[in-house]
């Protein structure tokens, strides 16, 4: 992602050349869109109790599932905090603030690993196994339509939110059982955790969310409007 800041960059400034007055509204918008998705990621990530929060409610609701389904035998551990080069701890010995996140973090963060019953560690969950940025794209693009009577507003992301966190849940329960079942799997040195992960994961994913943004385009039409003008510089067609 910091990569493609840059380049991103560009377009944006492209964009705001090749854009008329009529898109005014769409380019702020499109401003407004990325201000909220950033707002509740950003708060998740940088109020401690928050980010445990979302972390332990991820991995038990994908052990609740696995449960459910007759897959079970498996357990939520300890939450833990990987600090930046520094070992990791419980979040029980850990004494930094749980309302504002003073210290850098490891790469994994607050976490929450998922064991068998016998203590076996299988795998981790970390805040980007939450889905929080799916959610945050879609409340960006919902909230930010002002044009929009709150009312819709509200019913879209009453729609939208819970669908990403019931279709993650799905997907974190299957790379959990995968994981656990097909062990010794290996595809041109690819394990089963990263192959379910890492590709199969994603493109179901990617997947999910082009037909959930079709179902939204449905209920706010507006949403589809100002798309289309923020692409207008790149397919020379003027939207009504």
């Amino acid at each position: 992602m910091t990569g493609a800041a840059l380049p991103v960059g560009f377009a944006i400034s492209y964009w705001e050349y090749k854009s008329t007055e009529e898109s005014l509204d769409s380019r702020l918008w499109m401003r407004g869109c990325i201000v909220w998705s950033m707002i509740p990621y950003y708060a998740v990530y940088g109020i401690p109790i928050l980010n445990i929060w979302f972390v332990e409610f991820t991995a038990d609701s994908a052990n609740l599932l696995l449960d459910f389904s007759g897959l079970g035998g498996y357990e939520t551990g300890q939450m833990m905090i990987d600090r930046h080069d520094k070992v990791a701890i419980s979040t029980d010995e850990w004494d930094g603030n749980l309302l504002f996140l003073t210290e850098p973090l490891g790469e994994a963060g607050f976490f929450a690993p998922m064991n068998k019953i016998n203590g076996e560690n299988i795998v981790i969950f970390i805040l980007a196994c939450s889905a929080l940025q799916s959610m945050a794209v879609f409340i960006g693009g919902i909230v930010a339509l002002k044009s929009v009577h709150w009312k819709r507003r509200m019913r879209a992301l009453i729609i939208t939110i819970p669908t990403i966190h019931i279709l993650n849940v799905f997907r974190n329960a299957g790379i959990v059982w995968l994981t656990d079942t097909y062990r010794d799997w290996s595809f041109y040195g690819i394990g089963m955790f990263e192959f379910a992960h890492s590709y199969a994961a994603k493109a179901i994913s990617l997947l999910a969310m082009f037909l959930m943004a079709l179902a939204l385009f449905d209920i706010l039409p507006e949403l589809h409007k100002n798309i289309m003008k923020i692409l207008s510089p790149f397919s020379n067609k003027d939207i009504n």
